[in-house]
């Protein structure tokens, strides 16, 4: 494994840690070797020891064991130089082959590229002239050794780059050499959808516009841009999270049962969801951006007061959104989705809202929710008659977390797809066609905030967004959103 950017900061946050917890699950091949690249000066001994200390921060409190991380540390190397210049890709060559010689490795590389979006190609292309992504079949036939490439999001900045960045490195790598990654899709309780709705009797003949009257998406987080400005100020809400995150979730709540369990078939199933939503609306989405918090006691600073951003930035901290699917089982059937920096709560969840009974168009529907972050699990909530003589009508809720049935993995879904990666399964990642589905979506929405700024800030820090936001589901048959991070209550239909 050779990790582009191996001093930055995703490398020491999420990379570290994930490779520590393949390696003490014995999830490693034998024939591993970890190779880091990198402009800054540093030594295979001093990355090593950068490595063990992002891997004890990120699992703190779980102490890091000793024999485990010597076992890791013994393949770990490091090669210094400028991705632009040849003399990095011939020292790159001569540590994969000296891992081959060490370690075993058969010849298998996966290049990680952990570096700014605007690298992609270039590190792609540099790969390809000094032919360390060439796979070729041995003399009998046999396959010989792959070379994937791993590809961090964003993938592009709109429709028309992400479209380039597809065709740049389609010219040098196959389809199945690409994996484009988005750790959302990593999370257990994502993976689990699947499972619930496909193993599970009970559910998928109620999942369809019958039987639900619309479903919601949220993924909010308490904290703000921090130390992120720079990036922030290019990428905004829409861009950091929708066609990645939000269209993923979508197409995994609304796909149709796969033929099979193999990566086709799935993908397939999911990029049909994606060409069935139209392209959304301006007048069906919603941007904010945080200001100070209401207390006015300068605890929490305005987006515009961050570091990085522009005094009167107009990029937004806060979206939300309302697509629909075109096709059979979903036709009038929406789906909700917001995102935001310093809301009142982190949560990331997908809210399933049933309808009423017939019987009882004034009943309160129930929601079936499967949580994400930060309580991993799925609870069911439905009516049930009350003690006493009047026929009143309460929720209640069934619940399971993870955390009560299984040990806690001290994992954020990179393990996951980092395996995944190691295998050549391609299930959890997207497709170049799925790509450009995403940004197709919302471009109308990109094109209509680049030409009109907004009148920010228009939330407060601490608040679940802008008025706005409340308005877009009021607005279309009297829903309202879930308190984010609570319990449903009240009505959830139209």
């Amino acid at each position: 494994m050779v990790i582009f950017g191996a001093t930055g900061d995703l490398t020491k946050r999420l990379l570290a840690p994930a490779l520590y917890n393949l390696a003490r699950q014995g999830l490693l091949p034998e024939g591993f070797a970890l190779i880091g690249v990198a402009r800054a000066a540093g030594t295979a001994e001093s990355w090593r020891a950068e490595l063990l200390a992002a891997a004890e921060a990120g699992l703190a409190p779980a102490p890091i064991d000793p024999a485990v991380w010597a076992r890791l540390a013994d393949r770990i190397t490091y090669v210094r130089g400028d991705l632009a210049k040849p003399a990095l890709h011939a020292a790159l060559g001569e540590a994969l082959a000296q891992a081959q010689r060490d370690h075993g490795t058969g010849g298998n590389a996966l290049f990680y590229l952990a570096l700014a979006d605007r690298l992609f190609a270039a590190a792609v292309e540099g790969l390809s002239r000094a032919k360390l992504t060439d796979e070729a079949n041995a003399p009998d036939g046999a396959a010989g050794p792959w070379r994937r490439v791993v590809i961090e999001k964003p993938f592009g900045h709109d429709l028309a780059s992400a479209r380039a960045l597809n065709a740049s490195i389609g010219l040098t790598l196959k389809e199945s050499q690409i994996f484009r990654i988005d750790h959302f899709l990593g999370k257990d309780a994502v993976q689990s959808l699947m499972a619930f709705r496909f193993e599970n009797g009970l559910f998928e003949p109620i999942w369809n516009r019958d039987r639900i009257d619309h479903v919601q998406i949220t993924a909010a987080e308490t904290v703000g841009v921090e130390h992120r400005g720079d990036f922030y100020e290019a990428t905004g809400a829409l861009r950091d999270m929708v066609p990645n995150h939000a269209l993923s979730l979508i197409s995994l709540v609304a796909m149709e049962p796969p033929a099979g369990a193999d990566a086709a078939a799935v993908r397939d199933r999911k990029a049909e969801v994606l060409a069935a939503i139209p392209a959304v609306s301006p007048a069906a989405a919603v941007r904010g951006q945080y200001g100070a918090s209401e207390s006015g006691d300068g605890g929490v600073k305005a987006y515009r007061e961050e570091p990085g951003v522009a005094a009167m930035s107009n990029v937004e901290t806060y979206v939300a959104l309302a697509f629909t699917v075109h096709n059979r089982r979903w036709a009038g059937v929406p789906f909700y989705f917001r995102t935001g920096k310093h809301m009142s709560a982190r949560a990331t969840e997908i809210a399933v809202c049933f309808k009423p009974s017939p019987a009882d168009a004034a009943s309160a529907p129930g929601w079936l929710v499967l949580s994400i972050a930060p309580d991993e699990g799925i609870s069911l909530e439905f009516q049930v008659k009350r003690p006493g003589v009047t026929p009143d009508l309460a929720p209640v809720a069934m619940a399971f977390r993870y955390d009560d049935w299984f040990p806690r993995q001290g994992s954020d879904g990179y393990e996951t797809l980092l395996h995944a990666v190691m295998t050549g399964d391609q299930t959890l990642f997207m497709r170049a066609d799925m790509v450009e589905e995403g940004w197709r979506i919302v471009q109308p929405v990109l094109d209509a905030w680049t030409a009109q700024a907004g009148d920010f800030p228009d939330y407060a820090s601490g608040a679940d967004g802008p008025a706005a936001a409340a308005a877009l589901l009021a607005g279309d048959g009297g829903r309202a959103w879930r308190a984010v991070g609570q319990p449903a209550a009240g009505r959830c239909g139209a």
